[in-house]
């Protein structure tokens, strides 16, 4: 994913979205759900920050440190972003 949200798809963002995830997790990719809480994969809080910083960086979005419980799954948070990016 290059460039600003603007030009990201949803399914693109939600595959980094996916491999952040599974990065953090130390897991294969195909292991992530996208439709599971972010805590029941076992993303603790440390990488919730890491993961909003990755956002920051990525999207140029300033996002609460509290995000990914507010929007506690991967397609819940590619909604919420790309929204957000859209505003």
């Amino acid at each position: 994913m290059t460039g600003s949200t603007l030009t990201t798809s949803a399914d693109e963002l939600r595959t980094w979205l996916i491999q952040r995830i599974a990065e953090y997790l130390e897991k294969d990719p195909a292991e992530i759900d996208a439709e599971a809480t972010f805590e029941a994969q076992g993303l603790d809080s440390m990488a919730a920050l890491t993961l909003c910083d990755d956002i920051e960086d990525q999207m140029g979005l300033v996002v609460e440190p509290t995000l990914a419980w507010d929007h506690p799954t991967i397609d819940e948070l590619a909604a919420f972003l790309i929204e957000t990016a859209a505003e």
